[in-house]
Order: structure tokens, then sequence, then C-alpha cells
């Protein structure tokens, strides 16, 4: 019997690379998980979050840090947050986030599901103006915002980070598609 060994992969292979002031790293070791609020249990989700990860409840299109885990709670929609989060065991994400809010939230893990890119430094909204269609300016999108967006026809979620940081998610699927964009937009502001 022929005898296998599997090695997991990121998405973009650990993708790091410099153009000029912008710098580009795929974001690894964080964890994803889907957290849904069931139908009439806003107050004990809300306690759960608090005692599980050290957050509060973001409104839709904010994102809030927490003080367990790492942890920085997506604001998606009004009853869907996704945490984003150092897993103890990255394998086991769903578990710590269930044991962290017990029946109070629907998990699910969406870490194998996601690439993530980091795009950080003083070209970096320059470049993500000439794909992105939203207003990344200070006062419309401040650090802790986060939107569901499309960059080139791939579905991509923003999240501002830093000053001059931003977390790009996209499907696993696109990821390669995705991370060309997102180069030729930094490589041609950056010339």
């Amino acid at each position: 019997m022929a005898e296998f060994a599997l090695t997991a992969r990121t998405p973009l292979g650990g993708y790091a690379r410099a153009f000029g002031g912008v710098a580009l790293a795929e974001a690894a070791g964080l964890s994803l998980v889907s957290a849904a609020v069931p139908n009439g249990g806003d107050d004990a989700f809300a306690t759960a979050l608090i005692e599980g990860f050290g957050a509060s409840r973001p409104s839709t299109g904010e994102s809030v840090p927490g003080d367990r885990f790492g942890a920085r709670v997506l604001g998606m929609q009004p009853d869907q947050m996704f945490i984003l989060f150092e897993a103890p065991d990255p394998d086991r994400a769903a578990d710590t986030a269930s044991a962290a809010l017990g029946p109070a939230a629907y998990v699910t893990d969406q870490s194998d599901s996601w690439a993530m890119l980091r795009i950080e430094g003083r070209g970096a909204r320059a470049a993500l103006e000439r794909i992105c269609m939203l207003d990344l300016d200070d006062a419309a999108f401040p650090e802790g915002c986060v939107a569901r967006t499309v960059m080139e026809h791939l579905a991509v979620i923003v999240l501002r980070d830093g000053a001059d940081s931003f977390l790009l998610m996209t499907p696993r699927s696109s990821a390669r598609s995705f991370l060309h964009a997102v180069e030729l937009s930094v490589a041609n502001v950056s010339e």
C-alpha cells in the first residue's frame, strides 16, 4: 500500500512582496468563523461574545477587537458576524468558537474557504481606489470599518485594520486571480 503525506498549503503560498511604499502579504495564521445569532437570541449572543472573546457586538459594517485569542469581530449583517482570531488549534477553530459562544450562536468554520491578503503602506489606498468601488477615504471608511464589495469581478471583504492597512478576504477559489489584480494595481501606482 502506498503511503502519502499531506501538507497543508495556504491559498497564496505565503506570498509577500513590497512595491515601493506598499507591502502586500498573505495574512496567514488567522482562523475565520461565521457566527449566526439564533432568532430571539440577541442578548444571549452579546453576553456570550463578551465572555468568550472579550468583544462587544459590532454593528453591521463595523468591527470590534476582543481581548481573547487576538480576536476581531466583523459585523457582516444584522444577525451574522465573522470572527477573525488566532485559534489555539487552527484545525479546530469551530470547536474553539463553539466553546467560547456556547448555544448562543450557530458557528461554522470558514478558515479554509477564504484567502486573506494584507495591503499596507502610504500608497495602499491609491492602489485600491483603482479596483475597489468603496469610498476608502478616512471620513467614509475609518479604521475598523468592514464591507463586502467586488474588485475586478471577484467577491471581496475589505477590513480597514490600520491607518494605511487593509485586510482583503476573497474566496479561496479565486485567490490567484485576485492577487494578480491587486499586484497589477499596486505596480501601476508605484511606478
